[in-house]
């Protein structure tokens, strides 16, 4: 066969060409991407950084913030997680509109729980409403009968007590939390006559938030059906309540009515539907976060003599002024209480991880002056139980010291508005940060006041397993009875 070596030199060339022309047009008319992307952290094929996630966040942020700095990526099958850690990075992160970064696709798994038509079930404006609901039901005034309704069942409760004994200080505060969330949240008829129901009902919707309901939100598995069965179960009985009150025209010093009460911009009311999902998503948010913080300053403060005698010398202080009484304004003046706890929490921040969806680029710069670019539909994620041990922000981090926080030292402010982040911060704050100091401010009052209290267990440890970060295995304290007085 005659080949014809023209035609074939011709067609090599014209071959040749349309590759360096293609070179030319990716090198000069298509340039390449500017972008500066964050290092990435070394992972598997296919799966990615999955493993080192599972195991644990924060015992790989341990791993790689030494090596990487503050701003990385981690990819887990085709997701990219960005992590920012630190406050020169995060501002975005909590400052950036919904439109820019979002919570709802990363919370999606909140659904089945909270129930469909509130908080991440409805577009943003709907949900800055609810959140406007939230918000008026912890208004000052608000608060002030929610106190007299928490120092009056921490009354009851430990009354129960007897004259010395041990007990499970984390069993005993987490009891002691829900009965005080069904009183001031859940409403009277609740707490006086179905809070066992009730009670049990909420264990099996929180034991129905898994680690796997995360990824699989209604897998069909034993844990989610007795999830969706308690949540039909608590419609039920939330309806009934609501329709009686209207019935009846009863109105109640407790969140249920305030929801109750509320109204859209347009006029429209809330429905049962939507008031039982509000409720559960405000215990939700509020129990476990309360109960572990006052298992924590329990655990430092008789682990911290120090700050023991301090803190009773300011109850002997407040004795002195106000006598036995305690309400809304006198646990506001428990400064050195309040440091004591918040310290404790930025120790042990219940919710180790905050994540957002990103709709848009964005760029960061890092304490060193590295500039990195974050593309749009990356995960992007901080973690308060790691920022908040940063050594450039927090001396001796690892230390139980709340005069860091006092007047003079504020340390939670010197690197910025986002130093302390153990209830968030920005747009997206956590609204129940007042209720939840007032709660155990009016636990741990009544304890200093009224008890001698030893940790006779060794300190505990931290339960990373939980998907609520708390405390591990029991908290053992000897208690005896003892009223304080001033002149002690």
């Amino acid at each position: 066969m005659d080949i014809d070596v023209s035609k074939l030199f011709n067609t090599c060339l014209l071959f040749v060409a349309t590759i360096v022309v293609a070179k030319l047009i990716s090198a000069f008319i298509v340039p390449k991407s500017r972008k500066r992307l964050p290092p990435i952290i070394k992972g598997l094929p296919i799966v990615g950084g999955l493993p080192r996630f599972l195991k644990g966040p924060i015992f790989m942020l341990r791993e790689e913030y030494p090596k990487l700095g503050g701003v990385f990526t981690l990819k887990i099958f085709h997701k990219n997680i960005t992590f920012l850690i630190g406050p020169e990075v995060s501002a975005h992160f909590f400052k950036a509109p919904e439109s820019e970064l979002s919570q709802q696709e990363v919370y999606q798994f909140n659904v089945p729980t909270f129930g469909p038509g509130v908080v991440f079930d409805v577009d943003y404006s709907v949900r800055q409403e609810q959140f406007r609901f939230f918000t008026e039901a912890l208004r000052v005034n608000k608060l002030k009968s929610y106190v007299d309704q928490m120092v009056t069942e921490a009354q009851d409760y430990f009354s129960k007590w007897g004259e010395s004994g041990e007990v499970d200080l984390k069993y005993e505060l987490e009891h002691l939390i829900i009965l005080t969330a069904s009183r001031c949240l859940l409403g009277r008829e609740v707490r006086d006559k179905l809070f066992a129901d009730v009670s049990a009902l909420f264990h099996d919707l929180d034991n129905g938030m898994q680690p796997i309901s995360v990824l699989f939100p209604y897998l069909p598995i034993p844990a989610h059906r007795r999830r969706d069965q308690a949540r039909k179960k608590l419609a039920d009985i939330f309806a009934s309540i609501i329709a009686s009150r209207k019935s009846t025209g009863k109105s109640e010093d407790d969140m249920l009515q305030c929801f109750i009460d509320s109204k859209y911009k347009d006029g429209r009311p809330t429905t049962e539907a939507e008031v039982t999902g509000l409720l559960i998503a405000a215990l939700f948010a509020g129990q476990h976060t309360s109960s572990i913080t006052s298992t924590w300053t329990g655990a430092y403060l008789l682990s911290n003599s120090k700050y023991l005698s301090a803190v009773v010398d300011e109850q002997k202080n407040l004795m002195g002024k106000h006598g036995d009484r305690v309400d809304h304004d006198v646990l506001a003046e428990m400064d050195v209480l309040y440091r004591c706890i918040k310290e404790a929490l930025r120790l042990h921040p219940p919710l180790i991880m905050l994540l957002r969806s990103s709709h848009t680029d964005f760029s960061v710069t890092t304490r060193e002056g590295k500039e990195y670019d974050i593309p749009k539909g990356h995960i992007v994620a901080t973690s308060p139980a790691f920022a908040n041990r940063l050594p450039h922000i927090f001396k001796d981090p690892d230390t139980y010291d709340p005069d860091r926080f006092a007047v003079g030292r504020e340390e939670d402010k010197i690197a910025g508005a986002f130093s302390y982040i153990s209830f968030g911060g920005g747009r997206h704050g956590c609204l129940g940060e007042p209720f939840a100091y007032l709660q155990i401010k009016a636990i741990w009052s009544h304890l200093l006041r009224n008890f001698e209290l030893e940790l006779v267990s060794p300190f505990p440890e931290i339960d990373w397993n939980a998907m609520v970060v708390g405390v591990k295995g029991k908290v053992m304290v000897r208690y005896k009875r003892r009223e304080l007085s001033v002149n002690q």
